[in-house]
């Protein structure tokens, strides 16, 4: 059964493209040209992945991501992938901040597209490897079958992806973690090595997970090197 993808987008050549594009490669399709009328749509026919523009004519798309993130459970956690302007990394981390689980900077290849939406894609279906199901530090629990995360029976919300990265530290509990590790891990994209996407998702982590995010006592940066998720906890 093919993949469904909503792509929110007011350039209707390029959603007609892209759509042509991602058809041929077993996916199916379908384009709202602005904000309110895409948002409609997913909440009709619910699609596995939302390719969602920055710059739309009537509600931008950063409001239209955190609509998505307040919809029901099922549609909260669709994944969306973020098409920004090319050259402006605020914007790219706002998106993050706000819940998009991946950014893609204008113009872009298709091939890159069709790259990310796979990647997003294949970590939805697959997750992380687990010898457990659950792992458990303190009042912290990480259930891999159910991808829910709660601290104290209280549930975090989490983008597929940040749950995938939580994973990664948490079974590594102890070690040191360099972000190029952190993203072979998840056998997600390779960052650049100075973009701070990797960064704005652990901010999030900790604000979902952490009793003061400012003062984390789960997962700490160890400066100039990366991660490491305590074992100790609470």
């Amino acid at each position: 059964m093919s993949s469904k993808l909503l792509m929110i987008e007011d350039d209707a050549r390029l959603a007609h493209m892209v759509g042509e594009y991602l058809g041929q490669s077993g996916f199916s399709f379908s384009h709202a040209g602005d904000g309110e009328s895409g948002l409609a749509q997913l909440q009709v026919q619910p699609v596995d992945l939302v390719i969602l523009d920055l710059m739309l004519p009537d509600i931008d798309g950063l409001e239209v991501c955190r609509r998505i993130r307040a919809l029901p459970a099922d549609l909260a956690h669709t994944p969306i992938l973020m098409l920004t302007a090319k050259g402006d990394p605020m914007d790219r981390i706002v998106g993050l901040e706000l819940g998009a689980d991946d950014y893609l900077p204008k113009p872009f290849e298709p091939r890159e597209l069709l790259a990310r939406i796979r990647a997003i894609l294949r970590r939805r279906v697959e997750g992380p490897a687990a010898t457990t199901t659950v792992l458990k530090f303190g009042s912290l629990e990480i259930d891999r079958d159910a991808r829910a995360v709660t601290v104290g029976e209280v549930p975090c919300e989490l983008t597929s992806y940040q749950f995938d990265l939580l994973v990664a530290l948490a079974e590594r509990a102890g070690r040191v973690l360099t972000r190029d590790q952190i993203m072979e891990a998840v056998r997600g994209r390779e960052l650049e090595a100075f973009d701070r996407s990797i960064d704005v998702h652990m901010g999030r982590i900790r604000a979902a997970i952490e009793e003061d995010p400012k003062n984390p006592k789960r997962i700490l940066t160890v400066r100039g090197v990366g991660y490491v998720f305590a074992r100790q906890q609470d």
